[in-house]
């Protein structure tokens, strides 16, 4: 706001005049993503991207099928970034987005972000969504993460964790580090969801 506008707004405050509409506080609507009423409560989240930290809003996958995982670097389970990649790739024209949460909470993350990012990109080649460290699980589990152990009745037990959200935004599976991506149950359901409007 420029310098004249916060006059304005200041002498309208004081004569208790109308405030004008640029200086009005905006809608919720107009407030971002986050606050839009067409994404799904389960979405209203923003995160870091790896990558460069900028703020990711989640509600720019509402209407596709998410397969969240939450991963790390130095576990017997990261051969399953591979898996995760292809996966991704097979399905994603048809609406497949697999988003990646590198967390440190059993102790098989010590990188930094950039650190994690060179590591996805270089040994698998790691193109789907990444965001920044982060808990996934306890108190100091993020938003969405506490969301989503508590639609699936399971927090994660260990690295490489998967949970399946539908078009609609709603938690539809939860699956342990035993199940890989190319695995025959997860594929079943995941091609449900990708159908399914």
């Amino acid at each position: 706001m420029t310098f004249p506008a916060v006059l304005a707004v200041a002498l309208a405050v004081q004569l208790g005049l109308a405030l004008p509409a640029a200086a009005q506080a905006p809608s919720p609507a107009a407030a971002g993503p986050a606050a839009d009423a067409a994404c799904p409560p389960l979405l209203r989240h923003t995160f870091p991207r790896l990558q460069d930290e900028k703020p990711q809003s989640l509600c720019q996958y509402r209407g596709k099928v998410l397969l969240v995982v939450n991963t790390a670097s130095f576990c017997g389970f990261t051969p399953q970034y591979e898996g995760l990649e292809k996966l991704h790739a097979r399905y994603k024209d048809r609406g497949l987005v697999v988003l990646g949460f590198p967390s440190n909470d059993f102790a098989q993350e010590a990188s930094t972000n950039k650190e994690i990012a060179d590591f996805c990109e270089n040994t698998f080649g790691v193109k789907f969504p990444m965001f920044g460290k982060t808990a996934v699980r306890g108190s100091d589990a993020n938003p969405l993460f506490r969301e989503l152990a508590a639609h699936t009745g399971r927090a994660p037990l260990w690295n490489f964790h998967k949970y399946l959200i539908g078009r609609d935004g709603k938690a539809v599976a939860s699956y342990t580090s035993l199940t890989k991506p190319d695995d025959a149950a997860l594929l079943k359901t995941l091609e449900q969801q990708l159908v399914a409007r």
